[in-house]
């Protein structure tokens, strides 16, 4: 008998050892894949917030940084005083390594230095181009530019101002909202499905083609250069934000509104006890659109509140700011900066209920 026919070849690949490699291969493509996923998504964030850090860097520069043109954060050069005089240090190369020396006499093909560490030799003279010496800087941010800018601005009574006009608004657009979302989630109302496309076909209609008739409207009531025109009409509900609210009514369940009957609960007891308490998420989801619309809004308050002064929210004072001081643009960021922090704040302390808000009003009913 031929033994070494039963005999296992020592390169014969067993079925383990294939599983293994199978399952091995399996793993790393899909961590390959989920690697290639983070790293275009980390690039696609990275473009996203450029500007907003480019915002932030230059609001923390001088004029004298920014006009340096060569530094990305704010970088000032290190001077040394001799014989009362300042002086810019510079990395210059000689026999003995790299040395910083302050540059006293600057000429084309020689210059002179002194040696912070050993002033006393008095001034060295080197050879060569100074120009191409690398200054030594260190980081020096400006943080003086926002309590400046602050004051400039008069940022208070222009944060109080642009607060009253977003928080009055996210009032009159839940009232309202949460009203005429009610009845189209929950009432039998003839007609009820044209109704719902007339109303959302409205999101489509440009602002510009209302404007004239609407600014006429205000300022017969007499309203101009008062907040009634940016507060009043967030009252009579919105397209958009009646479509989040039924949305989301509609994947409530209508057994709670058949027990709270029974109860005898009325349809508004319904709606405060049962609807309301269940939908925070897209509730505060509306209410956070609708508060960054009014703290963003340019164009309705330049209408209406461009002779009130005392009354204009932080979006003009900005573009007023920037009118003025066109020539400083740490000012201009160090005002945008602050402007942008209270909805972010207001962003990240809800942000999961307004996520949850979201997703849930995408689902289809």
């Amino acid at each position: 008998m031929n033994t070494s026919q039963n005999r296992a070849s020592p390169l014969a690949v067993t079925p383990v050892e294939r599983n293994t490699s199978t399952v091995l291969f399996h793993h790393a493509r899909h961590y390959t894949g989920v690697a290639m996923i983070t790293l275009f998504a980390i690039i696609i964030l990275t473009l996203f917030l450029s500007p907003l850090g480019y915002m932030a860097v230059t609001s923390v520069k001088s004029t004298e940084q920014i006009t340096s043109g060569t530094l990305l954060l704010p970088m000032s050069p290190i001077q040394y005083e001799y014989k009362g005089e300042p002086y810019d240090l510079f990395n210059v190369p000689t026999d003995d390594g790299l040395k910083q020396w302050a540059l006293v006499n600057a000429q084309r093909t020689s210059s002179e230095f002194v040696d912070p560490q050993n002033p006393d030799v008095g001034l060295i003279p080197w050879q060569g181009r100074w120009r191409t010496l690398t200054p030594v800087m260190t980081l020096e941010p400006q943080w003086s530019n926002f309590p400046l800018a602050f004051e400039r601005l008069n940022f208070p009574r222009m944060f109080f101002n642009t607060l009253m006009i977003a928080v009055l608004g996210v009032i009159g657009t839940l009232i309202s909202c949460i009203l005429v979302a009610y009845g189209f989630a929950r009432f039998p109302i003839p007609g009820k499905g044209i109704l719902f496309v007339i109303l959302i076909s409205t999101i489509i209609l440009p602002r510009q083609v209302t404007l004239v008739p609407t600014y006429a409207f205000f300022a017969s009531l007499g309203w101009t250069g008062t907040w009634l025109p940016l507060i009043v009409p967030h009252f009579f509900a919105n397209a958009y934000n009646v479509f989040l609210l039924r949305q989301y009514f509609l994947t409530l369940p209508k057994e709670l509104d058949e027990a709270a009957m029974i109860d005898g609960a009325g349809p508004m007891r319904i709606l405060l006890t049962v609807i309301i308490p269940q939908a925070y998420p897209v509730i505060v989801a509306v209410g956070l659109f609708h508060f960054v619309f009014a703290w963003n809004d340019y164009f309705e308050p330049l209408i209406y509140l461009l002779n009130a002064p005392q009354l204009q929210p932080i979006s003009l004072g900005i573009q007023q700011f920037n009118d003025i001081y066109t020539k400083e643009p740490a000012m201009l960021q160090a005002t945008s900066i602050m402007a942008l922090i209270p909805p972010l704040v207001l962003f990240l302390l809800s942000q999961r209920v307004f996520m949850r808000g979201i997703v849930v009003t995408g689902v289809d009913k």
